[in-house]
């Protein structure tokens, strides 16, 4: 599910998620009809109703669809990468890297999901708004036990609400990612950096915030 154009040697499904990911960012998911959805993946607007059952359909597989993603591949990556005895906060850190690269990722090459869920998740039937929440809280709660692991500092009682506020500061930093788009965003290039620059610039920003947050836990007003 990323930006790049449908083409024949994706899954008709695929193709279908790829060009209503990209035209409800462009012009909103009410702007967006299902002819206009089948004509971008050369097909009818009724022959989308073979992949799904409408643009309510459409919408609800792609956001809840890219959580599920996000906390699989969260999940993944804390599995993979875990080592060393418990409560080894170098160790810790490996795993947060890789969470936070696993977001980058996101945040750089599926920007469009990103703007649909800031815009449009009003728009979800009220039970798939349920399942997108209660995968993001699980989501959350994977990223603040990993940090409080890797900065000793954030591991007490007191200062878990410390750890969590740094988890939404954090993901609101990656996924700020279509604010900076540059002119040559189709050639990998972001704000006039290239894709990994921009993709370890944000992985440097994220630590930073991390570690600023646990400096600032256990002083008087956080500061």
């Amino acid at each position: 599910m990323s930006n790049v154009p449908a083409t024949a040697a994706l899954p008709r499904r695929d193709q279908i998620r790829k060009e209503a990911a990209r035209l409800f960012a462009a012009r909103g998911f009410l702007g967006v009809g299902v002819d206009e959805i089948g004509k971008a993946v050369g097909i009818s607007g009724p022959g989308l109703y073979r992949h799904f059952a409408g643009k309510d359909a459409m919408l609800a597989d792609l956001l809840v669809g890219i959580s599920e993603r996000l906390l699989e591949e969260g999940r993944r990556r804390v599995g993979d990468n875990v080592g060393g005895p418990a409560g080894d906060d170098g160790a810790a850190q490996g795993v947060l890297d890789a969470l936070i690269s696993g977001h980058v990722d996101f945040a750089l090459d599926d920007r469009d999901l990103i703007t649909l869920h800031d815009r449009e998740l009003l728009h979800l039937k009220e039970e798939d708004r349920r399942r997108v929440r209660r995968l993001q809280r699980g989501y959350l709660e994977l990223w603040v036990d990993v940090v409080r692991q890797a900065f000793p500092a954030l591991a007490g009682p007191d200062e878990e609400p410390v750890a969590r506020a740094a988890v939404h500061a954090v993901f609101g930093l990656l996924n700020s990612t279509p604010h900076s788009l540059g002119p040559n965003v189709a050639q990998g290039e972001w704000a006039g950096l290239p894709r990994d620059s921009m993709a370890a610039l944000l992985h440097s920003l994220a630590q930073g915030a991390f570690a600023a947050a646990a400096r600032s836990a256990g002083r008087p007003g956080g500061a």
